[in-house]
């Protein structure tokens, strides 16, 4: 489990994360949701680590973040950002086994196991055929399924992603989102698309202004009256089979006013 209480980010003056409480729950999916400029980056990098809080505690299994060595961190906490920049010198095999280098002390070699864990990690994701093209030859789509490809091999207990199906067709978007669903972890994903939340989340927390506008299930949160003042934007929502879809429009004049 994943708790925050108080949580807070700055950056300069700026408050982008005020004060936000919220809990994410193992074996489920928690989808932050929101416009842009909203703090949902900014709240799952306060989570993970990668970007300093200025207030409030993170609890990740029960320990502080801030208590837990690297190591341990990593053995508890995996993350797929939004875009990773620079030079990709590494196979997409290579890239995907550093994944377990979490679990190797030292100089210690890759194990059996380990490539086991990374080729089953590579088959679940669709990307064992490129096993041996180098990272940076990967268009964006594929680069991103071989990076949540690397997080599944790192076995932790709690998986962050950043825009995970950001630069993916229609059909991988439900494939990756429909895989990290069945994953028995604690799963916080950042997501634009609400009906892809809808699908695939268990919990929403709908950030405005860093601040937490509503939280409960895609069939609370997901209604026109939530998200019209939030995304200012109108909407109609429909449901298919049980699941939350929503219809956007843009505002008229009068709805402005």
């Amino acid at each position: 489990m994943i708790e925050t209480a108080g949580l807070s980010v700055r950056y300069g003056s700026v408050e982008a994360v005020a004060g936000v409480e919220f809990d994410a729950r193992d074996g489920a999916v928690t989808g932050l949701v929101g416009p842009n400029g909203s703090g949902k980056s900014s709240l799952l990098g306060a989570v993970s680590g990668a970007i300093r809080r200025a207030g409030g505690t993170i609890m990740v299994g029960g320990d502080d973040l801030g208590s837990l060595r690297p190591r341990e961190r990593a053995k508890r906490l995996a993350s797929v950002a939004q875009e990773e920049h620079g030079e990709f010198p590494l196979t997409v095999w290579e890239s995907v086994l550093l994944g377990r280098s979490v679990h190797r002390g030292g100089w210690s070699s890759y194990t059996p196991d380990d490539k086991a864990v990374a080729a089953e990690a590579m088959r679940r994701t669709g990307i064992t055929e490129f096993a041996e093209r180098p990272l940076g030859d990967l268009s964006g789509g594929e680069r991103q399924r071989a990076l949540i490809a690397r997080a599944l091999t790192q076995d932790a207990t709690h998986l962050l992603l950043d825009e995970p199906t950001n630069h993916l067709d229609v059909r991988y978007q439900h494939e990756i989102l429909s895989l990290v669903a069945e994953l028995p972890l604690c799963t916080v994903a950042v997501l634009h698309d609400l009906n892809l939340a809808a699908r695939y989340c268990d919990r929403l927390i709908l950030l405005d202004g860093g601040a937490i506008a509503a939280d409960g299930d895609p069939d609370k949160v997901l209604r026109p009256e939530v998200i019209e003042p939030v995304y200012r934007i109108a909407t109609r929502r429909v449901d298919i089979d049980g699941v939350p879809q929503l219809l956007f429009s843009p505002l008229t004049r009068d709805d402005k006013s």
